[in-house]
C-alpha cells in the first residue's frame, strides 16, 4: 500500500470529498549529494508523485537514493497546463513534491504558478528548506548578508543589463546575482560601469569538486576573468551603497552633500580626496557623493 505522508494543517474533509494532499518544496542539493537533508529523503519517499523542470537530471538523484517516485515535468513552456492538472491531483488527496534541478525551488525555477493555484484552491503547502547557490555565495563572499537583494539571472542582453543594474545603483544592499559562465566578464564590466568600482565576489561550482570563491573589485575580477574565462555555473555577489561600516544611518540630504564637496574642493584637495572625506564624514558610499560630484561640475558650468 503506498503511504502518504500528510500536513498537520491539512483542512479536515467535507462530504463532498476527500482531505487535500499537500504540496512540499523540496531543496534539493546544488552540487553535493550529501546536502540533501534526511526529511527531504523522506518526504521524496513518500509522496505520490515529485514535479521537476528537468526529469532527467532529478532522476539521477532519485536513482542515488533508490527513490521510486514518478517524475513529473514542469518547465516554463508547460507550467501552466501542469499546475491545473496537478492542482487536481492534490485535491483528490495526492501529496507531491516540487524540487529544483539544484536548490532550493522557485528561485530561477518554475513552480511558482503551481504554489499560486495551490493556494487558491486551498491546498497544504510545506516547505523543506536546504541547499541555495544564493545563500550560499552570499555567506562566503565576505560582504555583508543584510540586507541583501536577490536579482535571479541578469537579462542576457547588454543594454538591458546596463538599465537593470543603473537602477540598482543607490540601493543600500548587497546585490546578488546568477550569471551564465560566457556572459561573467562582459556583466562584472557594465556592472562596474552603472555602480562604481566595488567590492564583489564570484561564487563558482559551490559545493562541487572545483568550487572557487574569488573576491575583489568589479574591475579586477572583470580583468581576470576575462583573461581566464570561467566554466561552470556563477553567482555574482557586489557590495550595496551606503554605510561600508554596517551601521545603518540616515541618509543625508543632497544640499549637505554637496555642500560637504564645496568645503573640502575649497580646502585645497584634489576632487578624488574631497569624495573619499566626503563619503567617510557622512557614512555614505563613495559612489553617491561621485555622483554628486557631477551635479556640481554641471551647476558651475
Amino acid at each position: 500500500m503506498k503511504s502518504r505522508r500528510k500536513s498537520s494543517n491539512a483542512p479536515e474533509s467535507s462530504p463532498s470529498g476527500p482531505k487535500p494532499g499537500t504540496l512540499y518544496l523540496c531543496a534539493t542539493p546544488i552540487g553535493n549529494l550529501q546536502d540533501i537533508t534526511l526529511r527531504a529523503l523522506s518526504t521524496l519517499r513518500g509522496v505520490a508523485w515529485i514535479a521537476a523542470e528537468d526529469t532527467r537530471r532529478t532522476l539521477k538523484l532519485l536513482n542515488h537514493f533508490e527513490i521510486a517516485a514518478p517524475l513529473i515535468s514542469v518547465h516554463e513552456h508547460n507550467e501552466e497546463q501542469r499546475a491545473a492538472e496537478l492542482v487536481e491531483r492534490l485535491r483528490r488527496g495526492e501529496d507531491g513534491a516540487l524540487v529544483s534541478d539544484a536548490g532550493t525551488p522557485l528561485l530561477s525555477d518554475p513552480g511558482f504558478l503551481l504554489v499560486q493555484r495551490a493556494i487558491e484552491e486551498g491546498i497544504p503547502i510545506v516547505p523543506l528548506p536546504g541547499p541555495s547557490a544564493l545563500l550560499a555565495a552570499l555567506i562566503v563572499s565576505g560582504l555583508p548578508p543584510y540586507p541583501f537583494y536577490f536579482g535571479g539571472f541578469l537579462p542576457r542582453k547588454s543594454a538591458a543589463r546596463a538599465r537593470l543594474l543603473k537602477g540598482l545603483a543607490d540601493l543600500d544592499a548587497t546585490l546578488v546575482f546568477y550569471e551564465a559562465p560566457h556572459r561573467l566578464a562582459d556583466t562584472l564590466e557594465e556592472a562596474c560601469a552603472a555602480l562604481g568600482d566595488r567590492r564583489a565576489a564570484v561564487a563558482r561550482e559551490l559545493t562541487k569538486v572545483h568550487e572557487e570563491v574569488k573576491r575583489g573589485t568589479l574591475s579586477q575580477l572583470a580583468a581576470d576573468y576575462r583573461e581566464r574565462p570561467p566554466r561552470g555555473e556563477c553567482v555574482l555577489v557586489i557590495e550595496g551603497t551606503g554605510d561600508k561600516s554596517g551601521a545603518k544611518q540616515d541618509r543625508p540630504a543632497d544640499d549637505e552633500i554637496i555642500a560637504h564637496l564645496e568645503k573640502a574642493l575649497a580646502s585645497g584637495l584634489t576632487k578624488k580626496e574631497a569624495i573619499a572625506k566626503v563619503a567617510s564624514l557622512l557614512g555614505i558610499g563613495r559612489n553617491e557623493v561621485y555622483r554628486k560630484s557631477l551635479e556640481l561640475d554641471a551647476s558651475r558650468q
